[in-house]
């Protein structure tokens, strides 16, 4: 039984989305789970381990176990985070991660895997369109937990996105280093979220949102990105 939940924020949300934090927040609460926010919390070392420095990964690693480790479960509204933890801890640790990345998950699979829930007393007026992004599609493997907790929000009218399965070319760093090939792949992304005529395009990552809502922001688009946890907080 899950009572107390650790909130990883993660950095990007800490710095630039905040809004993310506290509408996941808001939804865990709803469902009357008492969510705990460690103030001593940092990076998970994702960024580090991406760009060749597994010493420092590893640091941040012993660090996140032991500061989540007291609890029943840890979520986070981040699933490249997420998948670092779940996927790559262990062998980081060699073994020694206490069990947390078991415990570890992406706000969708938290609510449908774990919980059992769909219908978490949402409401939202909108057509919203879903981007499924690398990391919760190809490593969490969430499927359609985020299409379910979409679907059963009231006012909400999904509309599939054309090649959705395609990367947005942000991957972090590559953003920065293959800059003119992760611009490429945006603009294929853009397209296929403008040809949906959605007002709102989802995803369970606010770095991959940041991407595509800064192309869109370009174009001068009225496309509004927006993380799951937000509209499920609506």
């Amino acid at each position: 039984m899950i009572d107390r939940v650790g909130l990883f924020v993660t950095c990007l949300a800490d710095t630039v989305y905040p809004e993310v934090g506290q509408a996941t927040v808001t939804v865990l609460e709803r469902l009357g789970l008492e969510v705990i926010f460690p103030l001593e919390q940092t990076c998970c070392g994702q960024m580090h381990l991406n760009s060749g420095y597994p010493d420092e990964a590893r640091a941040l690693a012993e660090r996140f176990v032991e500061i989540f480790e007291p609890f029943d479960a840890v979520v986070s509204p981040s699933g490249s985070c997420v998948a670092l933890v779940r996927e790559h801890y262990a062998g980081l640790l060699e073994g020694a991660d206490r069990g947390v990345p078991g415990r570890t998950w992406e706000l969708s699979q938290l609510l449908v895997d774990v919980l059992g829930v769909e219908d978490v007393g949402s409401g939202f007026e909108g057509t919203v369109t879903y981007h499924p992004t690398c990391h919760s599609l190809r490593l969490l493997r969430v499927g359609d937990a985020p299409l379910r907790l979409l679907r059963a929000v009231p006012g909400v009218e999904l509309v599939e996105l054309p090649d959705a399965e395609e990367c947005c070319g942000f991957g972090g760093t590559f953003a920065v280093k293959n800059a003119d090939v992760s611009g490429a792949m945006l603009d294929e992304k853009l397209s296929s979220v403008l040809a949906t005529g959605a007002e709102v395009v989802c995803a369970c990552d606010a770095s991959c949102l940041m991407h595509i809502g800064g192309g869109l922001h370009r174009r001068g688009a009225a496309v509004r990105p927006l993380h799951l946890a937000e509209i499920l907080a609506s």
